[in-house]
């Protein structure tokens, strides 16, 4: 990671989600943010955390304040609760890799552990691949809706304008690396109403024994602010630190999360 890596990676052609879901993609978002309101009540009943560090990045042209409720509701359940602190999210240009990885080693020594990371869509990729350079510092890894696997350049509706603003020849990311699992427990959530990315690129294939796909209903651009995520992710953070295990859907859960 900083190391800039000129290939692009040869895969199979996935094409962007449908017309139908893209278009209704803001207005299924915004029945996520109701169905946050309406479950309030409900959330406050999920396990509370040990104190460790959390880390949320935002997704592609987001920022901090996007994800502001969900780090408010993770430092309620006694989380360290921080954002990236980098302002808008604008692709991985020069600096801003190194700028993450300083984060997380400040926020490692600050709170004396390893941190769990939270990515939004491009921001799972940025936590995935801090986890790969400094996993003695990453305690677990969260993507959400973030399309790292083969197939992605063309699977997204904001892939030409990323494209334009981050040239691939200047990325300093390995590409052919990205669809590989970081050595550290790590959990892809997709859903099959994402209006923005093809889900197809946002699970992970031939993972290791600490890599779990969890597939959850609502939109792309609603997944911060989707209460199931809000759920899934307070259960999964308040695992005990080298006792990680996969997510069981039980038969009451089963319609919110119907794949594990």
């Amino acid at each position: 990671m900083g190391e800039k890596v000129n290939v692009i990676p040869a895969g199979p052609y996935i094409p962007p989600p449908s017309a139908w879901l893209a278009l209704t993609e803001v207005h299924r978002a915004v029945v996520d943010m109701v169905s946050l309101r309406m479950s309030r009540k409900a959330l406050s009943s999920v396990p509370d955390g040990d104190g460790h560090a959390v880390m949320v990045l935002p997704g592609f042209m987001g920022d901090d304040g996007y994800n502001g409720a969900f780090r408010r509701f993770l430092g309620k359940r006694n989380y360290a609760a921080h954002g990236w602190g980098l302002g808008r999210n604008l692709g991985p240009r020069e600096g801003v890799l190194e700028a993450m990885l300083d984060r997380l080693e400040d926020l490692y020594d600050e709170h004396g552990g390893p941190v769990s990371l939270i990515g939004h869509s491009l921001g799972g990729i940025y936590a995935r691949e801090l986890a790969r350079s400094m996993p003695d510092k990453v305690r677990q890894v969260i993507s959400l809706g973030s399309p790292f696997g083969e197939g992605r350049l063309g699977a997204s509706y904001p892939g030409k304008l990323f494209a334009a603003m981050n040239p691939m020849d200047e990325l300093p990311l390995d590409q052919d690396i990205l669809p590989i699992a970081p050595p550290v427990p790590t959990t892809a959530v997709y859903s099959h109403g994402d209006g923005v990315v093809n889900w197809q690129t946002a699970v992970q294939h031939k993972g290791h024994k600490q890599t779990q796909n969890i597939r959850i209903r609502g939109s792309h651009c609603g997944m911060t602010l989707n209460p199931t995520v809000w759920f899934l992710v307070a259960e999964r953070l308040a695992q005990s630190e080298n006792d990680w295990k996969p997510f069981v859907s039980k038969s009451w859960s089963n319609v919110l999360y119907p794949a594990a």
